[in-house]
């Protein structure tokens, strides 16, 4: 039987997204490549989605994240505002509880296809991140280039239910230092379980240019984990106010980092771009 999907975005960052109360789903990383794969039969997207029945009280669903190399992730930023908007949807609700492997998330609405979610606290210790060594996660010994004159170094490390290193830089990241820079840092064996590598440009103490290379994905449009875990990085070192604008190529996100109660708070667009049906052959 072919399952129903959903293909979403947030901000470019785009999902498959499939509801699984009617229609099981327990995909191999096989099947997560296939779905992932752009053309060629593949649907295409950076993430997939899976909306379970909830297995909390409190909670509207479960929800799994798988990045489009197979590997199940613990978290989505983007993700989870385009998960939080179905649920808000299809309940007639202005605010939703879901539970994810990396803990409750929450949304509200915020506008017309506009959603602000609390991402919760950011794991700061350099075992939540995790690292394999114990570092002070402001600023770890790690660096990109000549030892004597580093090109990249002292980077932030932030968990948001998923390991992020940040690197600051003077000028706008290009696709090609994201590459290349990237790729090199994301099985650094600093990170065992990996790491998304995020390049950050503050161009004022409310505004962070940002580019993302994802664990497991790649250089993607936007990152929303990716963008908390800036953020942080950055108020951490005193660049930029609690609350700021982070801005990628396809859009920008609002990121909070709340001091009451030391919770993120994200708040962007999300897009339904069409419904489809999963190939048979990958219809796990």
């Amino acid at each position: 039987m072919s399952r129903t999907f959903l293909k979403m975005n947030g901000l470019g960052n785009d999902f498959v997204v499939l509801e699984t109360a009617s229609q099981a789903f327990n995909p191999t990383a096989e099947d997560i490549r296939a779905i992932a794969k752009r053309g060629d039969g593949g649907i295409g997207c950076d993430q997939v989605i899976a909306i379970d029945p909830p297995r909390a009280e409190g909670a509207s669903a479960y929800v799994r994240f798988w990045n489009s190399d197979g590997e199940e992730t613990g978290a989505c930023g983007n993700g989870t505002r385009c998960v939080a908007w179905l649920l808000m949807e299809s309940a007639r609700k202005t605010s939703v509880a879901f539970d994810t492997v990396a803990g409750r998330l929450s949304g509200v609405m915020a506008g017309d296809k506009l959603v602000t979610v609390d991402m919760g606290q950011p794991g700061l210790r350099w075992d939540q991140i995790p690292l394999s060594e114990e570092m002070d996660t402001k600023g770890i010994e790690l660096q990109v280039g000549p030892i004597d004159a580093p090109d990249l170094h002292t980077p932030g490390c932030v968990s948001m239910g998923n390991p992020h290193v940040v690197f600051f830089v003077d000028a706008p990241a290009t696709d090609e230092l994201a590459r290349g820079t990237g790729s090199l840092i994301e099985h650094h064996p600093l990170f065992p379980e990996g790491v998304n590598v995020g390049f950050a440009h503050i161009a004022a103490r409310d505004h962070i240019q940002l580019k993302v290379w994802e664990r497991g994905a790649g250089l993607t449009a936007a990152c929303g984990t990716g963008a908390c875990a800036a953020q942080v990085a950055a108020v951490r070192r005193g660049l930029t106010d609690r609350v700021a604008k982070v801005e990628f190529e396809s859009g920008a996100l609002t990121i909070e980092w709340r001091e009451a109660d030391g919770h993120v708070i994200m708040t962007g667009p999300v897009t339904l771009e069409f419904t489809g049906k999963l190939p048979e052959k990958v219809a796990a």
